[in-house]
């Protein structure tokens, strides 16, 4: 069990959601930032079993954490206690069962964060994710839904396209790896805006599908591939087209912005995908091959026994 500290929350891990970024770490490709040996894990959902003096929190309270170098330069999640600086950490309040909660701190940040940082999507604007089977893609379809967007989503597999529409999905796409001409087939002049989760093997095209004052965000790394090679940004960026990224912080999911979330998927107004619940620390191993063979539609997550 990890010591009390002044200023960190120790953490009784009640379940842990799996990250592409946690997959980069333990292949060694996150850069020299990450220090090992390393408990890897870069959130979590729990309950506080130790706080410093004055923080608001008490033993029992249930929270999330994320972020903020968890499981890179300090030990992460992948345990049954954590301990984390209090600046990542976030109080809740649910009945929603821990493998749902396990599931949304990085997820929902990352898409709320895209949305609104990233992308300032507005209602009724038109979207496009790349990388829309994943579970950020189909977080944010879910919460740009609730804007009154209109969502085109792309997956490489024919056989989730059925599964996009059933989320909702109003255009799903077969991505070949060069979709501009069929998304302009629909929106002649490009979409508003664009979600990239795939990488930059695909941001010359999405950044081809948007309109002119259109906005891409690029947010994901799901081909491990995040730098571009002779960047010339007149050649690369289409005229007029803005791009941006976005990489998330606890501080970019208030409280009460991650409260409402929780009430909106209690209420059945917010549909979140748990892919599959992996049962206790032992299945770590099995969790990451899947992720590694992107056999999972929505999150992955792991319930921590004890």
């Amino acid at each position: 069990m990890p010591p009390e500290r002044d200023g960190w929350v120790r953490i009784r891990v009640e379940a842990f959601g799996l990250n592409r970024s946690e997959l980069m770490t333990r292949l060694g490709l996150s850069g020299a930032a990450v220090t090992f040996p390393r408990v890897l894990g870069i959130e979590c959902a729990g309950v506080v079993d130790a706080a410093p003096a004055g923080s608001g929190l008490k033993p029992g309270q249930q929270v999330v954490a994320m972020m903020g170098e968890m499981g890179r330069t300090y030990d992460g999640s992948y345990a049954e206690y954590t301990s984390v600086p209090l600046t990542q950490v976030i109080p809740m309040s649910t009945e929603l069962s821990w493998d749902v909660v396990g599931a949304l701190p990085e997820m929902i940040q990352t898409a709320s964060g895209s949305l609104t940082i990233g992308l300032d999507l507005q209602p009724g604007e038109t979207l496009l994710i790349r990388g829309g089977t994943s579970s950020v893609g189909l977080a944010a379809a879910a919460l740009a839904k609730q804007l009154g967007a209109t969502i085109l989503a792309t997956t490489r597999r024919p056989d989730r396209l059925d599964m996009l529409k059933q989320r909702g999905i109003d255009l799903p796409i077969i991505d070949t790896g060069e979709i501009a001409a069929e998304v302009r087939k629909h929106f002649p002049d490009g979409v508003d805006a664009a979600l990239e989760l795939v990488g930059t093997p695909s941001l010359p095209d999405t950044l081809r599908c948007v309109r002119v004052h259109g906005t891409v965000c690029f947010t994901g790394l799901l081909s491990n591939q995040w730098t571009v090679k002779d960047f010339y940004p007149i050649d690369y960026i289409p005229a007029g087209v803005r791009l941006t990224a976005y990489e998330g912080r606890a501080s970019d999911l208030p409280r009460e912005a991650l409260q409402r979330v929780l009430e909106a998927i209690a209420d059945g107004g917010l549909p979140i995908t748990v892919h599959h619940v992996y049962d206790g620390l032992e299945e770590v191993r099995q969790a990451h091959k899947d992720m590694e063979n992107n056999v999972a539609t929505g999150k992955l997550v792991v319930r921590v026994q004890h």
